[in-house]
């Protein structure tokens, strides 16, 4: 299961809906801050008959448990173990969804559930497609249900989602659904096997650039926004997604958001040494006035008018800039 904002209340209506007797593992990825405790195990325990707790690196899956992510770690799934790692972000979050089921897809196949609930942006798209392309099962949470709709909108757009289900429909959903005989898994090429491997892989912490991850996309002219290394692009279905040669990846809208987010932060720092040049520029002219240098006065204080002038028109791109990023937004959810 993954969710970001609005999730913890949709998680706990879930949970407090399955049976003691629920004869399955869940692995859950909530988005939360990397430097507070996450009390969500508690929550969950105290709302529902299954037991929550944040897995140990290593520890053994068992069925009836509720595994969650610990802050800043991935949960990554290996045969019968699970592996508590501080890999490469991706979509700029560390926990993953996308990390968790891609690792749960390669490693169990058509045996796979993945929900996506309630959250902003689209963390949890390319796992879930992940999900359906190894024989999975994939659900997401009704739309009109969820608190904040766009992942499961998104996911809803970019892979054939087998259920829109709102939360208090999944736990019955889940109980049958786990008890249906098992399809068999549908066979992948050596290459997208390779390349599966290889991401979860990264996900642990190993070196993306020498397992060879810039031979399995196209080479793009962008550059990651958190490390400034190389991007490939990677095909998953009707969609793209990057990932840099440091192991961070990106759907699309996570990278430009990114970008966005970058230019803004390099013009506001340009404002600001501006600002300063301006305020060093008039200290300086009005000392030379004081001390009856009028010609070299005048010279300081005109590039002090010039300078905030620049720094004026460079506030204005910020708004600007700003102004296009929520249109971005507000288009991409319309479209969907």
């Amino acid at each position: 299961m993954g969710a970001s904002a609005g999730g913890v209340n949709a998680l706990v209506d879930l949970v407090a809906s399955l049976p003691a007797d629920f004869d399955a593992s869940i692995f859950l990825v909530l988005h939360v801050s990397p430097s507070s405790p996450s009390l969500l195990p508690d929550i969950l325990s105290r709302s529902g008959p299954l037991e929550a707790k944040h897995p140990h690196d290593g520890e053994k899956i068992k069925p009836g448990n509720i595994y969650v992510a610990p802050p800043d770690h991935h949960l990554i799934l290996d045969n019968d173990s699970i592996l508590v790692k501080k890999g490469p972000k991706e979509n700029r979050f560390r926990p993953s969804i996308d990390a968790l089921f891609r690792s749960a897809a390669y490693m169990y196949g058509s045996r796979v559930i993945g929900i996506v609930l309630s959250g902003l942006m689209d963390d949890g798209t390319s796992g879930l497609w992940s999900v359906k392309r190894l024989g999975g099962v994939s659900i997401i949470q009704d739309p009109s249900d969820a608190r904040f709709p766009d992942m499961p909108l998104n996911a809803l757009e970019q892979v054939e989602v087998d259920y829109k289900l709102p939360v208090s429909e999944m736990a019955s959903k889940l109980k049958k659904l786990i008890s249906e005989p098992v399809k068999k898994s549908p066979a992948i090429s050596s290459e997208e096997k390779k390349r599966f491997e290889t991401e979860i892989t990264i996900a642990t912490q190993d070196n993306a650039f020498e397992m060879g991850i810039l031979n399995m996309g196209d080479l793009t002219p962008f550059t990651c926004p958190e490390c400034h290394g190389s991007l490939v692009s990677i095909q998953e279905g009707k969609r793209r997604r990057y990932r840099c040669h440091t192991g961070h990846a990106y759907t699309s809208s996570a990278l430009l958001d990114s970008v966005t987010k970058t230019i803004e932060e390099n013009l506001w720092n340009a404002v600001r040494g501006l600002e300063e040049t301006v305020m060093l520029l008039e200290n300086t002219g009005k000392q030379l006035e004081e001390s009856g240098q009028k010609r070299e006065a005048k010279q300081f204080l005109d590039k002090a008018k010039e300078t905030r002038r620049k720094s004026q028109e460079i506030r204005k791109s910020i708004f600007e800039q700003e102004r296009l990023s929520e249109d971005i937004k507000h288009n991409g959810k319309n479209k969907n």
